[in-house]
């Protein structure tokens, strides 16, 4: 909080976070926040950075530091955008340094600069091109699908309820009755109390042009932001003879 700070101080405070991912709040910002991402990422020869500010986020503009140049990453106009994600190269996989100015304010009232970081290894700088880095709207191959199940966040197995389609974020939304849950990161697939039903939504990109079918699909992706990304989808029937005949030659690279 920039409460916690002597009045008159014009340090930059630092802080240093260990975390690929994770997320950040500065309550009542003033003067400036100096963050050191610090992961433990040694082996990552290029390193992306993305930032989604959070729906309120206000008091304050972010800038990444860049041979000694800040350069403006989201400022307080564009925070409030929804689903706005910004994302970009690091110059060094192992240290990523922003720098959060306050913006000018002539009372106290709350204002609070937050937002949620991911820093991936290898990976592109559009974060939707990221995201679906698994599928990139083709259906995948046999090595490609049982590694899925090995490797993804979330494997699911259920049918799809309805496609819903945002043209102004080019995203599409998959909304799926989940039969078995064989794992996810986080709680996207919940019950519903009162039929008893799980469910979660999936997101996917609007050029993809999923669809509504029939029968039950092996859900994979990942998730990014609290959000799931749809990676690969075979129907259900079709991946157990892919996987059975994979398991008799002794070629499945992980149990299912």
């Amino acid at each position: 909080s920039g409460l916690s700070r002597e009045p008159r101080s014009r340090a930059v405070e630092q802080v240093h976070l260990r975390c690929t991912q994770g997320f950040l709040e500065w309550m009542y910002p003033a003067r400036a926040l100096r963050v050191l991402l610090e992961p433990n990422l040694a082996g990552a020869r290029h390193t992306t950075l993305c930032i989604k500010p959070a729906s309120d986020f206000q008091g304050a503009s972010i800038y990444v530091e860049r041979a000694g140049q800040l350069h403006l990453v989201v400022s307080e106009a564009e925070g409030a955008r929804p689903h706005h994600v910004s994302c970009f190269s690091a110059q060094t996989p192992q240290r990523v340094a922003l720098f959060l100015q306050a913006s000018p304010q002539r009372d106290i009232s709350r204002r609070t600069a937050s937002f949620q970081y991911e820093l991936l290894s290898a990976a592109g700088p559009d974060f939707k091109e990221m995201a679906l880095v698994e599928a990139t709207c083709r259906p995948c191959d046999n090595v490609e699908l049982l590694m899925a199940i090995c490797s993804s966040d979330f494997v699911v197995k259920g049918s799809i309820r309805n496609v819903s389609h945002d043209s102004e974020s080019h995203v599409s939304q998959v909304d799926v009755s989940v039969q078995k849950v064989y794992r996810q990161k986080n709680r996207i697939f919940q019950q519903d109390e009162a039929s008893g039903e799980w469910r979660g939504p999936i997101q996917t990109l609007l050029q993809c042009k999923v669809k509504r079918g029939a029968g039950d699909f092996l859900f994979t992706g990942n998730e990014h932001f609290g959000e799931a990304w749809l990676g690969c989808a075979p129907r259900f029937k079709d991946f157990m003879f892919i996987y059975q005949a994979a398991r008799a030659r002794g070629a499945n690279p992980c149990e299912f």
